[in-house]
């Protein structure tokens, strides 16, 4: 079975036979958990936890690859750019200095300005798994409908809906529009120069463009003469009940979440764990 990129998969796994509603609650209560503490033995549990989760949804490497690359390329420059700006932002945090290497003058490298920057990009490791199984293990009618359940509007939830279904289609579209392009003696190879690259870009954009402007321009046809948006509630086909499996999971997520709280104002009494008191 051929598995698109950056796109829901229905496989039988116990992440995927959970409701989008559950999965939803899961996901608020694990990402509001690392935004509220910087103390890195949480954040690597949440870590180790949510590519655990990976694991057992199946989810395959070559599904997410481009979006690693762009996510590892952004933390390297956010890593870089939080010592450019702020070298001695971990020494006020702490309250101590422990200077590695001297540089020039306040771009001493410490072991406090370090273990920041370290669980700074730990968050985010943390984060991106949550997101890319939430993607990945829901169907977008399904997440749609989870979000209508908290309260969001019906037309903005099929939106965001019809948004998740429709990138796996722009990216095969990137692709038959490339191959074709390229056929017509249209060079994006690595031979050609970098300015030659980005002006043949151009010649498979305009098609892409015009391609997604027509499906767009169908779906809307199609929504309007089924009567879309005529009523102010909706019913939704790919909903599911919750069931013991979501109970659990919300179980888990809310004692992580709790927990989490408990440590930051009852143990470190502060957002940030500090070893070096």
């Amino acid at each position: 079975m051929k598995i698109k990129v950056f796109s829901y998969s229905s496989l039988d796994t116990l992440i995927h036979k959970m409701s989008g509603l559950s999965k939803l609650i899961c996901f608020l209560l694990l990402t509001t958990a690392i935004m509220a503490t910087y103390d890195i033995r949480i954040i690597i549990g949440i870590m180790i936890f949510s590519y655990a989760m990976m694991k057992i949804s199946q989810i395959r490497f070559s599904q997410i690859k481009m979006m690693l690359i762009y996510v590892g390329i952004f933390l390297v420059f956010n890593f870089i750019l939080t010592f450019l700006f702020a070298p001695k932002f971990g020494v006020e945090i702490y309250g101590t200095e422990h200077v590695l290497v001297n540089g020039l003058g306040n771009y001493d490298i410490t072991v406090e300005q370090l273990f920041y920057q370290i669980t700074k990009t730990a968050k985010y490791l943390s984060v991106i798994p949550l997101g890319i199984i939430f993607i990945l293990t829901t169907n977008p009618s399904e997440f749609a409908s989870s979000l209508n359940k908290i309260g969001v509007s019906y037309k903005i939830c099929t939106s965001l809906s019809l948004t998740l279904r429709y990138f796996p289609d722009v990216a095969s579209d990137y692709n038959t529009i490339s191959l074709a392009q390229q056929a017509r003696g249209l060079d994006m190879s690595k031979k050609a120069k970098t300015s030659e690259r980005i002006k043949n870009v151009a010649a498979i954009l305009v098609p892409l463009i015009m391609t997604t402007m027509d499906r767009i321009d169908i779906i809307s046809n199609a929504m309007d003469l089924r009567g879309f948006g005529k009523h102010k509630k909706r019913t939704w086909y790919a909903a599911k009940p919750l069931r013991k499996v979501d109970y659990i999971g919300i179980l888990i997520c809310l004692l992580i979440f709790l927990l989490t709280l408990w440590v930051r104002f009852f143990i470190n009494k502060s957002i940030y764990y500090n070893p070096f008191i």
